[in-house]
Formats: C-alpha cells, structure tokens, sequence
C-alpha cells in the first residue's frame, strides 16, 4: 500500500506542478506579448483559470495523501491516541464519500450543459482542431471539458482518501 501511496503522490504532485506551470506560463507569455506587441493570446485570459481549476484539485489529493490538509485538532489532540487514530479513519472514510459524491455531482453538473462554448476558448479550440484534423480539440473550447474538473476533484479526492485509510489501518 506505501508503494501505492508513493505513486499517487508522484502522479498528484507532478500533475498539480505541470498545471501551475502552465498557468505561469501562459500568463507571462501573454503578458510579455501585451506589453511588447500590444496584442493578447485569444485564449490566454481564461485558459489559466480553467488549468489552475485542475491543478488545485491535483493539489487536495496531494494534500490528503500527505496528511497535510487543514484539520482543527483541539478536540483530537485531548483523546487517546489509539481512539484518535480510529477517529481519522472514520474521517477518512467519510472523505472519501464526499469524494464520491462531488464526483457524481460533477458529472452531473457537466453533463448538463457539456457543449456550451468557453468564450475565450472556442475560437482557438475551432482553430486547433481544424489545423490538426481532430475535430474532437474543439472540446477544449467546451465548457463541459472545463466542468468536468468538479468530478475529477472528487475521484481525486476519493482515491487519496481510500489510500490515507487504508494506510492508518496499518497503525490502529
């Protein structure tokens, strides 16, 4: 189960690093292209927020594994510790419930609306999938594509928390 932990934690971190990067990125580039040639990137103003959407969901997940998520311990911190250690399992349980319902809600959510445009996005996403013969990167100009991060969080979400339980079963 550790190896397990190991890897999702490598995936979670380097998924949540990729996307943060990107956001810096294309925030400079299109900064540095506004300042030197008076023109934006089409796409550069609501793509980073759709990426850093992502990449915070990478970085709950990561959190969670790591047990480094915010917790108020004053109650915790006065109990036994083989009773406190049950109670986080109990947690981790329910976390992982409301990890299966945001992803079910999420689903939901983006299922409703799935082919409703990103107005920053369309255009660039039509221009991609034309230049490249794949129709289907006009998605990324779709809302649903960007919605879908609501479901993704709660998998994410989840599967950390199915992994952080099983790894305190170890030490109860």
């Amino acid at each position: 189960m550790a190896r397990i932990d190991r890897i999702a934690q490598a995936i979670f971190a380097a998924v949540a690093a990729t996307m943060m990067a990107l956001v810096f990125l294309i925030i400079f580039v299109n900064s540095v292209r506004r300042y030197t040639t008076g023109e934006s990137i089409p796409w550069g103003e609501e793509a980073p927020v759709y990426l850093a959407i992502y990449g915070v969901m990478f970085g709950v997940g990561l959190a969670y594994l790591q047990d480094r998520h915010i917790r108020f311990t004053v109650l915790t911190d006065m109990l036994a510790e083989r009773l406190r250690r049950r109670l986080f399992a109990a947690m981790d349980l329910a976390t992982a419930a409301t990890g299966a319902m945001l992803l079910w809600s999420g689903i939901a959510f983006a299922a409703r609306r799935p082919d409703r445009t990103a107005s920053g996005l369309i255009g660039s996403a039509r221009d991609l999938a034309e230049a490249t013969g794949l129709p289907a990167l006009e998605w990324l100009g779709r809302m649903g594509t960007w919605q879908s991060a609501i479901a993704l969080g709660g998998a994410i979400l989840m599967i950390a928390a199915l992994i952080r339980f099983a790894l305190r079963l170890r030490e109860v």
